[in-house]
C-alpha cells in the first residue's frame, strides 16, 4: 500500500480512535472510582476533568505522532536519538504506551505531555507505581526500534514506546513551568498537513517538469532529424537543378553555333509557303544544316524575326542562325538551284577579283559591280545600317574601295530576283557577323576596325599556316611599333594592280599611297578580303622581337629574323639559291 493510501486510512478512522480513547478513558475512572470510594465528590470531578483531558490528549498523539512518524524524512532519523524518559516516583495504576515522533518538534511535545501525564495524585500509591515502574520502564537499547520503510518513498521511522498516565492529577498540587506547557493547537497541526501536502505537489511538479523536459527533449531530436532531411533534400534539389541548368545551357550554347565551322558543302532546302517558324527549324534540321530545330525556334521568337519566305534555299553547316534567318527572310528561289546560282567568294579575293567571279557565276557584269562599289550614297546607307563595322572606313583617305575588306568571303545563293546591292550587303552582313564579338576587344588594343581589316589582309597573304599568321602579325605591329614601314610586298602588288611572283626593287618604287615600302604605317586601307582566321591572327598573336620574315617559295615556310644582316642571309638561302 502507498503512502498517499495509508493517509487516507488513517485520516478515515480518525474519529473511531477518538471514540475508543474516550471509551477506554470512562473505563479507567469506573474502575478507580471502585478503589477509592470514600474521596469526595469536588475531587472526583477534577479527577475526571482531569483524565479527560489526559485521555483526549493521548489520543491525539497516538494519531497525529503516529501520521507524523511515517512523513519524516531520513535527515530528521540522522539527527532524532533515543529517548529516555524521566518518571517521578509517582505513578498511576495503568499505563498506556505512546508512539514519540524521532523528530526534533515531536520529541520536545511527547516530554511535555509525558510529564504532565505522570504526575502521582497521592502518596500511598508509591510501592505500586514503583514496581510497575521498573516493570514498563524502556531502557536505552529497548528504545532503539528498527526501522520501518514505506513503499513508495524514501522516508523512514523509528518507533518507540512512551509512557502514559491515565491517572488523574491532583487539582489542588502546584503546577510548575514545565507542566503548565500547553499542546500544540489543531491549527499548527493543520499547517503541518498543509506543508506536506505543499511537498507532495512539489514532487509532483517534479515529475512532471521531467516528463515534460523528456518529451521536450525528444521533441527536439525530431526536430533535428527532420532539419537534417530537409537539408540533404534541398542540397540534393539544388545540385540537380544545378546539373539541369548547366546542361540545358550548353545544349542551347551549342544549338546556337554552326554544326559544323569546317563543312562548307551547300545543302538545297525547300520551305512550304506558310510554314511556321518552328516547321522551318525541323526542316533545317533534317537537311543537317542546323543543330537543334526548337533552339532555332526559340531564337528566332527572342530576336523577333519574322516575314521567312517561301522557295528554295542553299545553306551550309557553317552558317551561323543569323545568317540562315537573313537569307529566310530575303526569299528563296521558286526553283530548285543548281550550281550555277552558287557564288562562293575565295578568301584573299579582291574587289576587283570578285567583281570578275560574279560576272561569271551571275547574269550581271564586271563594270556593274565595280559601279556599286564606288557608289558613296549607297555606302552611306551600309554605315547607318552598320556604324561599327564601316565607321573607321567612312573617314579613310585616298581608298580605292571604301568597301575593300568587308565583302566577307563566302558562299552566297546569286537569285535573278536579288539586285546587286542586295547580294553586296548579304557580304557586308557577314563580316559584321564574324566581328561583333570583337568589337571592345579591338578597342581595348587601341585599334581601329579599318586597322585590323588592313593588317588581317595582309597576314592573310603572307602566311599559309595559323601559326605563321599568329607570328607574322607581331612582327608587323613590332615594325609599327619602331616606326618601321612593313615593307610587304602584297602592298606592292595592290598598288601596281597586278599578279607577280616575284617583287623587284623597281616595283618597290611605284608611287601608291598603298605602297608600304615607301609609306609607314597601315595604309590607306585594306588590300583584300581576309578570312576569319587572319581576322582572329591579328587580335591575338604570338609575342616575339622579330622585325623580318621571308618565306621559302618553294615550300611555303616562313623563316624569321631579329636583324637585317640575319635576314639576309635567310634571303640568299631560302629565296635566291635557284638563281
Amino acid at each position: 500500500m502507498s503512502e498517499d493510501q495509508n493517509q487516507h486510512s488513517e485520516e478515515g478512522s480518525f474519529k473511531e480512535q477518538i471514540m475508543r480513547a474516550l471509551e477506554e478513558g470512562r473505563k479507567n475512572r469506573e474502575v478507580e472510582s471502585t478503589k477509592k470510594p470514600t474521596e469526595g465528590s469536588s475531587t472526583s470531578e477534577a479527577k475526571k476533568d482531569t483524565d479527560d483531558d489526559g485521555d483526549l490528549a493521548s489520543s491525539y498523539e497516538r494519531l497525529f505522532g503516529n501520521r507524523q512518524s511515517k512523513k519524516d524524512t531520513t535527515a530528521s532519523e540522522q539527527k532524532s536519538k533515543p529517548i529516555e524518559k524521566e518518571v517521578k516516583k509517582e505513578e498511576p495504576p495503568k499505563e498506556k504506551e505512546l508512539s514519540i515522533d524521532k523528530s526534533s518538534n515531536s520529541e520536545s511535545k511527547s516530554k511535555a505531555e509525558i510529564k504532565k501525564k505522570v504526575e502521582k495524585p497521592a502518596a500511598e500509591d508509591k510501592k505500586t507505581i514503583n514496581k510497575k515502574e521498573q516493570k514498563t520502564e524502556p531502557s536505552k537499547a529497548e528504545t532503539k526500534q528498527p526501522t520501518v520503510r514505506h513503499s513508495g518513498t524514501k522516508k523512514t521511522t523509528k518507533a518507540v514506546p512512551s509512557i502514559e498516565e491515565s491517572k488523574p492529577k491532583d487539582v489542588n498540587e502546584p503546577k510548575n513551568d514545565e507542566q503548565v506547557e500547553e499542546e500544540p493547537s489543531i491549527f499548527h497541526r493543520l499547517g503541518e498537513k498543509f506543508e506536506e501536502l505543499r511537498h507532495m505537489d512539489e514532487e509532483f511538479e517534479g515529475d512532471l517538469s521531467e516528463e515534460s523536459n523528456l518529451k521536450r527533449a525528444e521533441r527536439r531530436k525530431e526536430d533535428r532529424v527532420v532539419r537534417k532531411i530537409v537539408y540533404i533534400l534541398t542540397i540534393g534539389i539544388l545540385i540537380v537543378a544545378g546539373v539541369l541548368a548547366i546542361s540545358g545551357y550548353n545544349y542551347v550554347s551549342a544549338g546556337l553555333k554552326p554544326l559544323d565551322k569546317n563543312d562548307k558543302k551547300l545543302v538545297q532546302v525547300e520551305v512550304p509557303s506558310g510554314s511556321s517558324n518552328r516547321q522551318i527549324g525541323d526542316i533545317l534540321q533534317d537537311g543537317d544544316v542546323i543543330r537543334d530545330g526548337m533552339v532555332f525556334n526559340f531564337y528566332t521568337k527572342f530576336k523577333n524575326l519574322t516575314n521567312f519566305q517561301a522557295g528554295y534555299y542553299q545553306f551550309s553547316p557553317n552558317m551561323t542562325l543569323d545568317q540562315i534567318s537573313k537569307e529566310l527572310q530575303q526569299g528563296g528561289s521558286a526553283e530548285p538551284l543548281d550550281d550555277a546560282s552558287k557564288l562562293t567568294v575565295p578568301e584573299g579575293y579582291d574587289v576587283d577579283k570578285i567583281a570578275g567571279l560574279v560576272a561569271k557565276k551571275t547574269d550581271f557584269k564586271k563594270e556593274d559591280f565595280i559601279k556599286v562599289m564606288k557608289d558613296e550614297k549607297f555606302f552611306d546607307q551600309l554605315k547607318a545600317q552598320y556604324p561599327d563595322l564601316l565607321g573607321d572606313a567612312a573617314n579613310a583617305k585616298d581608298v580605292r574601295y571604301r568597301l575593300e575588306g568587308y565583302l566577307f568571303p563566302a558562299t552566297y545563293n546569286v537569285h535573278k530576283n536579288r539586285s546587286l546591292e542586295d547580294l553586296v550587303t548579304q557580304m557586308v552582313d557577314t563580316t559584321n557577323q564574324i566581328l561583333t564579338p570583337y568589337y571592345s576587344q579591338i578597342k581595348e588594343k587601341g585599334l581601329t576596325v579599318q586597322e585590323v581589316m588592313t593588317l588581317a589582309s595582309l597576314v592573310e597573304k603572307e602566311g599559309v599556316t595559323q601559326s605563321d599568321r599568329k607570328k607574322i602579325a607581331q612582327v608587323f605591329f613590332n615594325r609599327i611599333k619602331a616606326q618601321m614601314p612593313l615593307q610587304s610586298d602584297i602592298s606592292i602588288l595592290y598598288a601596281l594592280g597586278e599578279h607577280k611572283e616575284v617583287v623587284t626593287i623597281k616595283d618597290t618604287e611605284v608611287d601608291s599611297p598603298y605602297n608600304l615600302y615607301t609609306n609607314a604605317g597601315y595604309g590607306p586601307g585594306p588590300f583584300d578580303n581576309p578570312s576569319q582566321e587572319a581576322i582572329l591572327a591579328v587580335l591575338d598573336p604570338t609575342e616575339n622581337d622579330y622585325i623580318y620574315f621571308v618565306a621559302d617559295i618553294s615550300t611555303g615556310k616562313v623563316y624569321y629574323a631579329k636583324t637585317y644582316e640575319e635576314h639576309m642571309e635567310l634571303v640568299e638561302k631560302y629565296v635566291n639559291k635557284e638563281k
